[in-house]
């Protein structure tokens, strides 16, 4: 993510979103799912952590936890957790190859412009190991908008955002629906997909 006015919202809002969203991680089946994907002693990266409470749970199940945002804000409250090693990145910096068993990019890459998804994501498949664990969750809907308080979103539809994972190389395992209240008080439908390089 580099778009400036979303990055400076969640700078600005840091304490709002923990206190939205802290409570909720470590009973998360997807998380679980995720955790148990990854072989014992993992190496993986969550991509647009927050404030790091995903990381805290993967690295309380003994996981190697890389932690990146691109607010300065989060990444403090992210290296506060245990066994997490935070720091302040962007999609862009994704250049790794061959080295997680596992990423986790939970509702982060909603706020990438849809022209560079693709670039993104096969910047992801080339990051993990062969075969390594995938999970992306993203709001369901269509075209690019700004919210409420100014955050960049990009939405898709179930079946885009199944081709974009496919055509990089992705094998799909498992996906889950729902709905959530966001940061700015609206109320929005996602997916989430489960997937494998």
């Amino acid at each position: 993510m580099t778009d400036r006015d979303t990055i400076d919202v969640y700078n600005k809002r840091a304490a709002d979103y923990v206190a939205m969203t802290d409570d909720h991680n470590s009973a998360d089946p997807r998380l679980v799912a995720f955790v148990a994907a990854c072989p014992a002693g993992a190496t993986v990266l969550d991509l647009g952590c927050g404030p790091g409470s995903s990381a805290a749970v993967m690295a309380q199940a003994g996981l190697k936890v890389d932690a990146v945002d691109a607010s300065s804000e989060m990444i403090a409250l992210a290296s506060q957790h245990p066994g997490v090693s935070a720091r302040q990145a962007t999609f862009d910096d994704i250049d790794e190859v061959a080295v997680y068993d596992g990423i986790w990019a939970n509702f982060s890459l909603l706020h990438a412009p849809r022209a560079d998804l693709s670039r993104y994501l096969a910047a992801i498949h080339r990051a993990l190991k062969p075969n390594g664990a995938f999970m992306i969750a993203m709001k369901l809907g269509e075209g690019e908008a700004r919210d409420d308080i100014g955050r960049f979103y990009t939405y898709y539809s179930e079946a885009e955002l199944d081709s974009c994972l496919t055509s990089v190389g992705f094998t799909l395992i498992d996906r889950a629906h729902g709905s959530g209240l966001g940061l700015d008080g609206s109320i929005s439908d996602w997916i989430s997909i489960s997937a494998h390089a």
